[in-house]
């Protein structure tokens, strides 16, 4: 399935009408996705939210306007904002100083481009049936639409990490084998979530009442491993978070158009976090995507 097709013609539907109000119910609907699968894909292939890429794309276009002599205010109009002060505050957070300075700067207006991934990842996925399991676990509700998600669920993690929850998990729980998932949970129809860090178990008898408790069904999944990095001296894993996000971004821009399967919306993906992934020269962790043949 091509994801990246699909991304490009949402694309050129928001150009289209980038003055125009619309929602991302609208462009998933254009794309025939679900709101919380077309938020997801989007954000894995671009880096960033639909509605922050709206923001950006209506920021960078007023930059050209400012440049060619228009009104300060007569900009805003045009790009959807109400006022010249709410726009001055956008145009500031995203270049660092007001349309004023940007006009007397007379520098190239700053568009975020999207880094080449082709040639990175070059590990080919195992295909795998996983029977159904449980997990519970310790989780944060955010939106994955909105532009407080990749910083939600960052904070989530300091947390997890800063009150040794995953100690606490293994001496409450005392799974079979440790190993750690990171999955969404779908709550609504406008793509609010639950984000899970848990661990398997055979059942939920000893999850206590602030845990968090999740049953994946049965499933066909692609596996795809991460490359290895260092993380020996690197105790916040930048490096290591940067090799998963390319990962995932690999995953829906380059694996799956000529995979010969689609995306299984009727199931979770999920990250798997072993003991492979702590403070080793060779740190690695694994994707499940669930997948069905075209």
């Amino acid at each position: 399935m091509n994801y990246r097709n699909d991304i490009e013609k949402c694309i050129e539907y928001i150009e289209a009408n980038i003055q125009e109000p619309f929602s991302v119910k609208e462009i998933a609907d254009k794309a025939g996705y679900s709101v919380f699968h077309f938020s997801r894909v989007f954000r894995r292939i671009m880096g960033m939210s639909i509605m922050e890429y709206v923001r950006k794309r209506r920021l960078s276009l007023a930059a050209q306007e400012l440049l060619q002599a228009e009104k300060i205010i007569d900009v805003a109009y045009n790009h959807g904002f109400d006022t010249a002060s709410g726009f001055s505050k956008a145009f500031r957070k995203e270049y660092g100083y007001s349309p004023l300075q940007y006009i007397k700067r007379m520098k190239p207006f700053y568009q975020q481009g999207i880094s080449d991934m082709k040639g990175i990842y070059t590990k080919e996925p195992q295909i795998v049936s996983k029977p159904a399991f449980k997990v519970a676990g310790y989780g944060i509700k955010t939106n994955i639409i909105g532009n407080s998600y990749t910083s939600d669920i960052g904070a989530f993690w300091d947390n997890f990490n800063g009150e040794n929850l995953e100690a606490k998990l293994y001496e409450i729980l005392n799974p079979i084998r440790h190993g750690e998932i990171g999955v969404c949970m779908l709550t609504s129809e406008w793509a609010d979530i639950i984000y899970v860090l848990g661990v398997i178990v055979e059942n939920f008898s000893k999850a206590t009442d602030d845990m968090m408790l999740i049953e994946i069904p049965e499933a066909e999944y692609a596996v795809f491993e991460t490359l290895p990095v260092n993380t020996v001296h690197d105790l916040e894993q930048r490096e290591f978070a940067q090799v998963i996000k390319n990962t995932w971004k690999y995953i829906f821009e380059e694996w799956f158009p000529d995979s010969g399967y689609c995306y299984d919306e009727d199931k979770y993906d999920f990250e798997y976090y072993d003991e492979r992934c702590h403070f080793r020269p060779d740190t690695v962790m694994e994707i499940y995507i669930p997948v069905k043949k075209v």
